[in-house]
């Protein structure tokens, strides 16, 4: 099983590159079904990240970063370049995707995915805001298609 996940804020401009990508992989899986893949839009949600990717082999996550790099740039990292522990706290607002990926592999063992891999596409806005940057608009639409290749081969 693949599993992507999407990552953002929808009412944060570019932060919601990844739920916007994921919602049009799940409005492209409707049309076009394969049932060893499954797309989720998480939101902020890292509790969630960690659940909804128990049980696949392969975990893909899509986000926002906010590095400092070109606006739109997209980077795809190992998952296990960017796992972290969380720190000590009561708010799971703090327990991001990174330390859904961490907690993941050491609550689930063997049944957490072993090949993680994390598409960050750099926001040029970050402001409230609905609508993604033109650059952001043109990279989110290059790691869908991406995907969708991916997904048919």
């Amino acid at each position: 099983m693949l599993t992507i996940i999407g990552c953002g804020n929808l009412n944060r401009s570019d932060d919601a590159v990844g739920v916007i990508i994921a919602q049009r992989l799940q409005q492209y899986l409707a049309q076009n079904p394969h049932t060893h893949v499954q797309v989720y839009d998480c939101g902020t949600a890292g509790m969630e990240v960690m659940f909804q990717a128990r049980g696949s082999q392969e975990l893909i996550i899509i986000d926002a970063s906010s590095t400092g790099s070109e606006p739109g740039a997209v980077f795809q990292v190992p998952g296990q370049e960017l796992e972290a522990l969380p720190e000590p706290s009561y708010n799971l607002h703090d327990f991001r995707w990174d330390h859904a990926l961490a907690a993941g592999r050491k609550i689930f063992n063997q049944d957490f995915p072993q090949q993680v891999t994390v598409y960050l596409i750099e926001a040029a806005n970050l402001n409230l805001g609905l609508e993604l940057s033109p650059v952001v608009q043109n990279s989110a639409d290059l790691v869908f298609q991406e995907l969708v290749s991916k997904l048919n081969h």
